[in-house]
């Protein structure tokens, strides 16, 4: 399927966040201040104040409602989760240009919380992969030691780890070792 630019930069900047969670095998990736601020940076969220603790704490909260969705065992699971995540999200579509983007659309209500500017950007992007039926494009990685998140944007839907030159790299590595010993 391929992802419209806003739809695939959401859905990307989706991803940043859930692996900034120590639940998806690494480090606390949003300890403080800093980080969310780096976060915001580097997803060039737009339209974001000063940050705050109750910001940071706010959009650990989010965080684990997208780790929720992404790791759902099926389906009507996931759409329940995003339903609830939704329902508590200020959102009001606006056409808008800045920063040198095109014109795009912005889900999220004029003076929101950053948390609710996630939940409602990345949320509708979320949306719109599941009433496409590309639930199953939601993975985790197959790598034993990696519970990392990823969309698969392959054609065939055939990736299965979150980055081939480190995951996947590494786990051909070890099948080609494999058999050269077997």
């Amino acid at each position: 399927m391929p992802f419209g630019h806003d739809m695939a930069y959401s859905l990307a900047s989706a991803v940043e966040l859930v692996n900034t969670s120590p639940a998806t095998g690494g480090e606390e990736g949003l300890a403080d201040l800093s980080d969310l601020q780096a976060f915001v940076e580097s997803q060039q969220v737009s339209g974001v104040a000063v940050l705050t603790t109750r910001d940071l704490g706010q959009v650990r909260m989010i965080r684990d409602a997208f780790h929720r969705v992404f790791t759902a065992p099926d389906q009507p699971t996931a759409v329940r989760l995003l339903n609830a995540l939704l329902s508590d999200t200020r959102i009001t579509p606006r056409l808008t240009e800045h920063d040198g983007h095109p014109l795009h659309v912005h889900y999220f209500a004029p003076g929101s919380t950053l948390a609710e500017h996630l939940a409602a950007d990345y949320g509708v992007a979320l949306a719109h992969l599941l009433v496409e039926g590309e639930w199953e494009r939601l993975r985790t990685c197959s790598a034993p030691d990696c519970d990392r998140v990823f969309v698969d944007e392959s054609r065939n839907r055939s990736r299965v780890y979150c980055d081939s030159r480190t995951c996947g790299n590494r786990m051909h590595v070890a099948a080609y070792r494999a058999r050269r010993r077997g």
